[in-house]
């Protein structure tokens, strides 16, 4: 440890405005401070004392509810639809007591709680908080039911450093089932099949075909893209018994992925992946290739009948206020005929199994649902830097120049360096990009025009992911509840150690950048890759093999310096530099989500809201 840490003492973090940047929207929480340690370790029994004790405060005297809180820091609340029907975090015994007696649904039916001792993960435990220092703490889990429905939840509880109470640091109360509806799954699946003599009756293919085109009804919601996010949610408002229909532009269900860079893997591992209700199988890699990822992504909407339009694209909505619905108009394609191309050029991507030329048909639908869920990603339009002067007009004269996102792979070279290029970016998609240009044979430069978050793969699944989601760890369920229960405060704080472990586990590799004069950061607050991801979106690199490249100068880099002009044979950069180039990849990012938004809504009805 000692030799880590004089290591990254030499490494050089830039703590620039760029380092710190969060997209618009984004609330910039400030990292909440740790509560203090307790003075002994309490026993078991002394725990099922403490926690019997909360537990009989919600259910019996809930007047004196805000009084378990931690006064200093305070205590959170963070409730996700099982008081109200929004989304809150309370912060402090005030706020917390305002809300449950003024707002709270539990006038009708009383918020009751029960100890989860169903598995051995949701027992109350002694259990460590904080990574670093070493403060631990109560943790358990709890089910309840409320006014809204049935749920479950995670509460910590840490000793008052004056009164040497235990106290209620953060309580997490999520609704899991709505009221008196459960899940038609398990003992609740639907039977499938109606016996007896029904002439004229439809088969099962026939009822989903009128399901799929919403013949009869019209969808209580209307889902805006079918990758994992929208999947996700159809899945579960199927579940809940709430009609939707998921249209996409794409031909098939997980070109989204299908369609990216050659050699994109998933940079996280399988068990932080899983969708609900149907898991990954136990024979799944922990990475998983992109291609394969858009095949389950196909097989998971067929499995769960989920009602998915493609080739569809909204034309316009609006909000009809005296019907209380949406009004949109969906241009839905169809294949009319196909056939092979005769291109002798198909994509080097191997995105599909050849190239077809199709005629399509085309059709303009109304639909009028309730509400609208915008899945089209978390990221908007690409966002190609076109003010640079030269970058449009086909004043570059190599073979290619283009956005990430029209990147499929680089075509191999019989001779290693007989061709150069250029990658615009220093994140995820760069760095995968240029590995992929190295491997085929290009030599390689890389533009960095802001500093990096970077982390190795082995520290992001010890410290970030593997001490939740792991093989033999918790379900995913309770591994998600576990990571939603933090407010995002707290949460902030807990990736601040985690970046200081990370840091310290790769810190012979960083040091390494730092001398390649690749300019390294510590993300947000130094909060690391959770927070750039979750505020920015982007700025961050999960090493899987590119990192050692610019370490060893198979990839070079070029920091710092602006881009002045694309000419002729590359780009020409501020100092004067001119960097040759037979192809240029802009990994420029995306715009803001806001962007996709404008373009479907308009900019006064949602778009800027």
């Amino acid at each position: 440890m000692g030799d880590s840490n004089t290591t990254v003492d030499a490494i050089h973090f830039a703590d620039t405005a760029s380092s710190q940047r969060i997209e618009p929207g984004s609330v910039n929480h400030p990292p909440a401070p740790w509560p203090a340690h307790f003075k002994t370790e309490p026993t078991p029994d002394e725990v099922a004392n403490i926690t019997a004790n909360v537990v009989d405060t919600v259910n019996n005297h809930f007047d004196k509810v805000p009084d378990l809180f931690l006064d200093s820091p305070a205590g959170f609340w963070r409730d996700h639809l099982a008081l109200t029907w929004n989304l809150r975090t309370l912060k402090g015994k005030d706020k917390i007591r305002d809300f449950l007696q003024t707002e709270a649904h539990v006038k009708q039916v009383p918020l009751q709680i029960q100890i989860d001792e169903s598995q051995a993960f949701r027992k109350p435990q002694v259990a460590g908080f904080a990574p670093v220092d070493g403060l631990k703490g109560i943790q358990f889990y709890i089910t309840f039911t409320s006014q809204n429905g049935k749920g479950r939840g995670v509460v910590r509880l840490v000793q008052d450093e004056k009164t040497e109470e235990w106290k209620i640091w953060t309580f997490f109360t999520t609704l899991e089932e709505y009221r008196h509806q459960p899940e038609p799954r398990g003992p609740n699946r639907p039977k499938g099949v109606e016996h007896g003599g029904q002439p004229g009756r439809m088969n099962w293919a026939q009822k989903r075909q009128e399901e799929i085109n919403f013949t009869n009804h019209e969808p209580d919601v209307l889902i805006l893209g079918c990758g994992q996010g929208g999947l996700t949610a159809a899945a579960r408002l199927k579940m809940l018994s709430v009609s939707s229909l998921v249209i996409d532009r794409n031909p098939r269900i997980g070109d989204n992925w299908r369609n990216r860079y050659h050699q994109l893997v998933l940079h996280d591992p399988v068990w932080y992946d899983h969708l609900p209700y149907l898991p990954f199988p136990d024979t799944w890699p922990i990475y998983t290739p992109k291609d394969k990822l858009a095949d389950w992504f196909e097989s998971y909407a067929k499995a769960l009948d989920l009602n998915i339009w493609l080739r569809s694209t909204v034309v316009s909505s609006e909000y009809d206020a005296s019907r209380k619905s949406w009004k949109v108009v969906i241009r839905r394609s169809f294949v009319k005929t196909s056939r092979p191309s005769s291109s002798s050029n198909p994509p080097a991507g191997g995105a599909s199994d050849g190239v077809v030329e199709e005629e399509l048909d085309h059709m303009e639908l109304t639909v009028y649902p309730k509400h609208i869920i915008q899945c089209t990603g978390g990221s908007g339009k690409p966002n190609m830097p076109t003010s640079i002067p030269g970058i449009t007009g086909g004043v570059f004269k190599g073979d290619r120049l283009c956005h990430s996102s029209q990147f499929t792979t680089a075509t191999p070279l019989s001779v290693r360096g007989s061709k150069k290029a250029i990658v615009v970016g220093a994140c995820n998609s760069a760095h995968d990009i240029c590995q992929d240009f190295y491997e085929r044979g290009y030599d390689v430069t890389m533009i960095q025009r802001s500093s990096t978050f970077v982390l190795s793969s082995s520290a992001a699944l010890k410290y970030l992911i593997g001490p939740i989601y792991s093989e033999g760890g918790p379900a995913v369920e309770d591994a998600d509840l576990f990571v939603w229960s933090y407010p995002s405060e707290v949460l902030k704080t807990l990736q601040k150690d985690l970046t200081k472990l990370t840091i310290e586990h790769d810190a012979e590799l960083l040091a390494g950048l730092d001398k390649a004069g690749f300019k390294l950061d510590k993300g947000v607050d130094g909060a690391g890759l959770f927070a750039k991801y979750l505020q920015r979106q982007g700025g961050y690199y999960i090493d899987v093999g590119t990192s050692k490249l610019i370490v060893e100068g198979k990839i070079a880099v070029k920091s710092g310096v602006g881009i002045a002009e694309v000419v002729e044979k590359g780009l020409k950069m501020e100092d004067g530099e001119v960097l040759e180039a037979d192809e240029i990849v802009f990994a420029t990012g995306y715009d803001n989500m806001r962007s996709t938004a404008r373009e479907v809504f308009g900019s006064e009805q949602v778009g800027d809201k």
